[in-house]
């Protein structure tokens, strides 16, 4: 008799508060599969009505999520880049949709589409050794499941630009002083102090608390979702150049690489009428 696959995101009750835990060892690498799990266990969690607050953490003891899985993405076609996009972006959008607040605990590698994923919290705890960037410019395409969106809302502009241009790394405490970060944590605490966060909004009035998220984000992502489908676009453009080949293909192979020189031709360098960014004739108009 053949063995029952793993969960890849287990579902836990502590109380009020649900516990959802990325189980995709060793580094939790967000393949398909894995953002199809995560979308089922949220599912579960926003038609469960004694669901009061989430607790989003890792089985693996190096990362959180260590990004997507570039052995997948890297062969894909700009249509195929596309649907795959849509699927990321409907794990973050499920996630911000949740009517209660989620809380994501953050241990180790946090990067790429890790580093999306808790984007969509409404809080997020660290550990000291918790790491946090958006290094897809490294791999010749950007962010494309919500990340350069989410983050300038949440870390300013300045050090989004700075986040998704240069693909560094930075420190939980660095992510705490931006903003990003709510509080840094002993990592033999975070999962008991994210817990206990959960549990004390679980208390909330649940109406009340979810007509109070939805009304932040209101205030703060009105064009969101513009910038969401802009994001999509350039993201599925990318996979159309030789960058992103050579690219993810040095990544796969663990050597160097040098970007091309730059084309002032190319359609993904350029804005034209037809596709204006979010912040011109994209925004409704008063």
């Amino acid at each position: 008799m053949s063995e029952t696959p793993p969960p890849l995101v287990r579902l836990e009750r502590r109380g009020a508060v649900a516990l959802l835990t990325l189980d995709s060892p060793p580094v939790n690498v967000l393949s398909a599969p894995v953002l199809d799990a995560l979308v089922r266990r949220l599912e579960e969690v926003r038609v469960d009505g004694s669901v009061r607050a989430v607790v989003l953490a890792s089985a693996s003891p190096k990362a959180f999520a260590a990004g997507a899985n570039i052995r997948e993405m890297a062969p894909l076609t700009p249509a195929e880049a596309r649907a795959h996009g849509a699927r990321g972006q409907g794990a973050t959008t499920a996630i911000e949709r949740l009517p209660m607040p989620v809380i994501a605990a953050v241990h180790g590698v946090c990067l790429g589409g890790g580093c999306e994923i808790v984007l969509a919290c409404d809080f997020i705890l660290a550990s000291a050794d918790a790491t946090f960037g958006q290094p897809e410019v490294n791999l010749g395409v950007m962010p494309g499941w919500g990340g350069t969106q989410r983050l300038p809302r949440r870390v300013g502009a300045a050090q989004a630009r700075y986040w998704i241009y240069t693909g560094r790394a930075v420190t939980a405490q660095e992510a705490a002083d931006q903003g990003l970060v709510l509080r840094v944590v002993p990592r033999e605490a975070l999962l008991d102090q994210a817990l206990a966060l959960a549990e004390e909004l679980a208390g909330k009035p649940a109406d009340a608390l979810a007509a109070a998220k939805y009304s932040v984000q209101l205030a703060i992502d009105r064009g969101l979702p513009l910038g969401l489908a802009y994001e999509l676009r350039r993201w599925e453009a990318l996979f159309a150049t030789a960058d992103q080949k050579e690219g993810m293909r040095a990544f796969l192979e663990k050597r160097a690489w040098t970007p091309s020189p730059r084309d002032p031709s190319s359609p993904t360098a350029t804005v034209g009428e037809a596709d204006p960014p979010p912040s011109a004739s994209g925004r409704r108009k008063s």
